[in-house]
């Protein structure tokens, strides 16, 4: 049990919580739409799923689904079966939506800036309504959340330095230009979670 010298006002309805994962699946799914059009990728599962897709015939929305399988272990010993249900459906509707968005619309190429600053501010928004729900997409984001209920490091701040890790990897896989506006599209969005999910107002579970 995460013990927090503040716990949250109130538990969310169940409409409550419908709505803030169908909202923040769908900013998450949309944001990868502009990072795809700006030839961008991003950290994380994301940017592996990015990744891979553009190697191999999976889509994006099934390697994500699948990348995300090992780390639901950590999120049901650590952060329980609620926040694990909740991601799981929140994983499945994104992946859902990632791969469905470009049957229905295209969006041009964007400049590699638009798309950084774009991706980063929908999908800080997405994540943050997911938090607020008790769920997250997975991945590097369990863990992130289990440190900052655990420990107090911010989210944000675990999910940049992973990001790092994954960025300078990819030095010898892509373009310096194309890194760097890729990490600022990841710069964006981390900054976004650590200065609005705090521990001391928000937490994983309740």
């Amino acid at each position: 049990m995460l013990i927090l010298s503040r716990p949250p006002a109130e538990q969310h309805s169940l409409i409550e919580d419908v709505q803030g994962i169908l909202v923040g699946t769908t900013l998450v799914a949309l944001s990868v739409q502009f990072l795809n059009a700006a030839g961008l990728f991003t950290g994380q599962i994301a940017g592996l799923a990015i990744i891979g897709s553009q190697a191999s015939d999976w889509t994006f929305g099934t390697l994500f689904f699948v990348l995300n399988l090992p780390f639901y272990a950590l999120a049901i010993v650590q952060l329980g079966w609620r926040f694990t249900i909740k991601s799981l459906i929140a994983v499945t509707i994104m992946s859902a939506l990632a791969d469905a968005f470009p049957l229905f619309f295209t969006i041009e190429a964007l400049p590699p800036a638009l798309g950084a600053a774009l991706f980063g501010v929908l999908a800080g928004a997405g994540f943050l309504a997911l938090f607020r729900h008790g769920a997250t997409l997975g991945g590097i984001g369990v863990v992130a959340l289990w440190l900052q209920d655990r420990n107090g490091i911010p989210a944000g701040r675990t999910q940049l330095g992973f990001d790092v890790c994954v960025f300078a990897v990819a030095l010898f896989l892509f373009d310096w230009q194309t890194v760097l506006w890729s990490l600022l599209g990841a710069a964006i969005l981390n900054q976004l979670i650590t200065l609005n999910h705090r521990r001391d107002r928000y937490v994983a579970r309740s």
